[in-house]
């Protein structure tokens, strides 16, 4: 188990644990694990299918509901899913203790990750925890059932967690191309969940020039509901308005900035980051979310950072279950040679081949994010 690690003057660092429920909660845990950037977090994967388990990179494995599944997995029985994971409760209970943030990853539609999650979050809530859950729903080919199963968890699991961060696998159409294999497109939503995890454990535990504390990202996702997690990297001219664009339009996120009541910023850069660019970014959120939210951020030197690029993140909340915002636009993403890809794909196969236009050169226009022009039109 990974304790609080004490810092200067008896303080500590807050306790963060990531669980992956189910397969493919299991494979993002992988992910995460192999890939640098997350620090200071516990993974544990929990799974009923005993052979997909042993192959997950996590610290702490817990292998639920032997006597039900034999070690089979659950299938696309959420039920037994479910009731495997109240057999081990009290393991998964003790593989908890003391966290102060835990967030439930998982891939929605299937058997154990649909509602085993929603019994590692009572657990989580029970114990005060800050309950964070980030998922995916399937695909719309793997059928009506799975699809079903899936919205029968979101329903469960809203009512069960703090925040809930919710990535249509669909909507990576709008971004990966035809040719695009099935291994990378799974590896693309794997990272976009693996960043949202890396957003805001970052935002607790690295120390910066602006400081955002374990209490400002409480307050900003403690009951919030809904939630949106976009980050934005980008060099050149006009980086932080770029920044912000990016951060704020992901086409894989189901909800828009527009709205939202809650949200914590934070902005990674290098020596070079100047104040200006700061009140930019600030100007752009605030005057994009409702009057009444509540705004905190934080800035950071960030040496791993590619020299004269600058980072933004975002997570927005506060939209409301009943009235959450859905982005349905293209995407507009900004590379370090200052191009634009436009991805828009179409019903029409031949349009789909013809859907990646790149444009070298950014017009005027494109210095003002996108989410601001589409307001100034309404």
């Amino acid at each position: 188990m990974v304790k609080n690690k004490k810092i200067s003057q008896g303080f500590t660092l807050a306790n963060i644990k990531v669980v992956g429920v189910g397969g493919a909660g299991g494979h993002i845990i992988t992910r995460m694990a192999q890939k640098e950037g997350i620090k200071n977090a516990e993974f544990i994967a929990i799974n009923t299918d005993a052979q997909d388990l042993e192959h997950t990179q996590a610290r702490k494995k817990i292998y639920i509901g032997k006597t039900l599944t034999k070690g089979l997995g659950a299938g696309m029985n959420p039920e037994l899913g479910k009731q495997a994971a109240e057999e081990n409760r009290s393991e998964i209970s003790e593989a908890l203790q003391g966290s102060d943030v835990i967030f439930i990853t998982a891939g929605l539609g299937g058997g154990t990750g649909s509602f085993g999650s929603g019994v590692v979050a009572d657990i989580a809530r029970e114990m005060g925890a800050l309950t964070i859950a980030v998922v995916t729903k399937p695909f719309a080919f793997e059928g009506a059932q799975r699809m079903k199963i899936a919205q029968e968890a979101l329903a469960q699991l809203k009512t069960k967690v703090d925040t809930l961060v919710v990535i249509p696998n669909d909507r990576i159409f709008n971004i990966i191309n035809k040719d695009t294999s099935i291994i990378k497109a799974f590896e693309f939503v794997d990272d976009i969940l693996k960043n949202a995890v890396q957003a805001v454990t970052e935002l607790i535990v690295s120390p910066g020039i602006i400081n955002l504390d374990f209490a400002d990202i409480k307050a900003v996702m403690k009951d919030a509901g809904p939630a949106i997690i976009g980050i934005g990297v980008v060099s050149g001219a006009d980086r932080a308005a770029k920044a912000v664009d990016i951060a704020v339009n992901s086409p894989l996120l189901e909800a828009s900035i527009d709205g939202a009541k809650g949200v914590l910023f934070s902005i990674s850069g290098g020596r070079d980051l100047k104040m200006s660019e700061i009140q930019i970014i600030a100007k752009i959120i605030s005057d994009t979310v409702d009057p009444g939210a509540k705004v905190i951020f934080g800035a950071y030197y960030d040496r791993r950072l590619p020299v004269k690029h600058l980072k933004v993140t975002i997570i927005a909340t506060g939209f409301g279950f009943n009235n959450l915002p859905q982005t349905t636009k293209p995407v507009s993403l900004f590379s370090s040679r200052q191009s634009e890809v436009v991805v828009e794909f179409s019903e029409s196969d031949n349009q789909k081949e013809e859907a990646i236009e790149e444009k070298i050169k950014i017009t005027e226009k494109t210095e003002i994010p996108s989410f601001l022009r589409r307001k100034k039109h309404r």
